[in-house]
């Protein structure tokens, strides 16, 4: 099954869909974790109190232009695959916030996280040259869930979105997740999850 970035399938997502998405998060409880955070792992975080969510945000700021990420936010839970930290020079893709994202490299179009402990969300800003899906797999590599930003929205482009949807997935036990645009460029920014 796959979903449309916007609660309505047949429209396309507004800045005022993807800021509803936004304030369903800060209702949370959330961390912004550096790859310097100095505090404790996601072991003990995962459950603050009972039926209480934590969501781990990852700031991208203390990252170098151009380096591979990997393992810097292990400690916090995740291990990416096929991402480098860049500070976007075409304004096509600017940043939600701060000057650092996330880009699929050296295979284009393409970035993997996967979950030291399962998580129940994962949510990103996201802008893309063209369609991109979100997928959620579990410890078997079997796909939970989809999401999707049906087309490309570049500033400066004649797209009805802007650049920087927040795109959000949700399923039980999700162990991975990948962003997949076919062979067109994107950035990730603002990369949550919460368990």
């Amino acid at each position: 099954m796959i979903k449309l970035a916007s609660p309505q399938s047949n429209t396309v997502p507004k800045w005022e869909t993807a800021k509803f998405a936004v304030d369903e998060f800060e209702s949370q409880k959330q961390i912004l974790v550096s790859t310097q955070s100095k505090k404790q792992s996601t072991k003990g975080v995962e459950k603050t109190q009972e039926g209480e969510t934590t969501c781990i945000c990852l700031k991208l700021e203390d990252l170098k232009c151009f380096e591979i990420v990997e393992r810097q936010y292990e400690k916090w839970g995740v291990i990416f695959n096929n991402c480098i930290a860049i500070q976007p020079s075409n304004p096509a893709f600017p940043p939600h916030s701060g000057k650092i994202v996330f880009m699929g490299s050296p295979k284009s179009g393409l970035l993997e996280a996967t979950f030291l402990h399962p998580v129940n969300c994962v949510r990103a800003f996201i802008t893309s040259s063209q369609r991109l899906v979100l997928s959620a797999y579990d410890r078997d590599h079997q796909l939970l869930d989809q999401t999707l930003l049906p087309a490309g929205n570049l500033a400066n482009s004649d797209s009805s979105m802007p650049p920087n949807v927040l795109l959000s997935i949700k399923a039980n036990n999700i162990h991975s997740v990948s962003f997949c645009a076919f062979d067109g460029q994107f950035t990730v920014d603002e990369f949550s999850f919460c368990f």
